[in-house]
């Protein structure tokens, strides 16, 4: 299955629990009817999860979010693009970092790498890069001590 239609299967999975009002969504990274974990999966499930969420959240109906301002000041065939109030509305849509939207052209002379490719890179990134935050001072100890107690009373 290619990740197009797994991307696509799962997000519709997911976003119809979603819409039904779920707040866990379940699987991500699951592939295989859940008898395997790909963490390249688990990076897209969370870019669809995000897309989800955000759509979770609703489209606001007010008087700015329709730009009933500046729809009657540019009037008919005139200039949107160049106003704040596009470019912020342009700012509260969803922001995938691999989901590829640019025209096929600029996509294909920057190597064409599908969205599982890209996906990989950045388990790699994360995996190559990232820094777990240090314990707040006696967590660790706190933590040994459970799982201490633990082994004593399976009686290890």
């Amino acid at each position: 299955m290619s990740d197009a239609q797994l991307g696509h299967e799962k997000t519709l999975t997911a976003l119809t629990a979603a819409l039904a009002g779920v707040d866990c969504i379940y699987g991500a990274g699951m592939t295989e009817s859940g008898m395997t974990f790909d963490p390249v999966q688990l990076a897209m499930d969370d870019e669809w999860i995000a897309m989800i969420r955000h759509f979770q959240r609703g489209v606001p109906v007010d008087r700015a979010s329709l730009a009933i301002a500046d729809i009657a000041s540019v009037g008919p065939f005139g200039d949107f693009l160049s106003l704040p109030g596009t470019l912020a509305g342009a700012r509260r849509q969803s922001m995938p970092a691999l989901m590829d939207r640019r025209v096929h052209e600029e996509w294909y002379a920057d190597g064409a790498t599908d969205m599982y490719a890209r996906a990989a890179g950045r388990v790699r990134e994360i995996l190559c890069e990232h820094r777990r935050e240090p314990l707040a001072d006696g967590v660790r100890e706190e933590l040994e001590a459970i799982v201490a107690r633990a082994d004593r009373e399976r009686g290890q």
